[in-house]
């Protein structure tokens, strides 16, 4: 599998193999997009987080190991109180938009427990990409 300059890494340590379960819905091309809350970046974060838009990437894992490539589509911003729809499907949720919340709240739980408020205002960051070679 060829390795590409950008990457999408997912999962940290003590994830509870939450970056596993995405890595494997990337490769069944059931997760088609990513997001997170806009101020857990830092403007040059946010830079290259617009960047590689056209461009093929690689998904790495929590050890650092490549696990499959993708291709950018489109990266843009939405809200967690009434998020864009590509973004619920893209994250497995079909159209439920209250089962998309209540997994990122769960799965956002360390950011709120250091202090970042996460409410229907909170603005997200979305890519959305398709896998190219598992």
């Amino acid at each position: 599998m060829p390795i590409h300059p950008f990457k999408m890494i997912f999962g940290w340590e003590n994830d509870n193999g939450i970056g596993e379960r995405l890595i494997q819905q990337i490769i069944r091309g059931e997760k088609t997009a990513t997001c997170a809350p806009k101020s857990e970046y830092s403007p040059e974060e946010l830079r290259q987080t617009y960047e590689p838009v056209g461009q093929l990437m690689t998904v790495y894992d929590k050890h650092d190991q490549p696990r499959c490539n993708v291709k950018l589509i489109e990266v843009f911003e939405t809200t967690f109180g009434n998020p864009d729809s590509r973004l619920v499907r893209g994250e497995g949720n079909g159209d439920n938009t209250a089962q998309f919340q209540a997994d990122h709240r769960l799965a956002w739980q360390n950011l709120t427990e250091a202090g970042m408020e996460l409410n229907d205002d909170t603005i997200l960051v979305v890519e959305l990409f398709e896998l190219v070679q598992a």
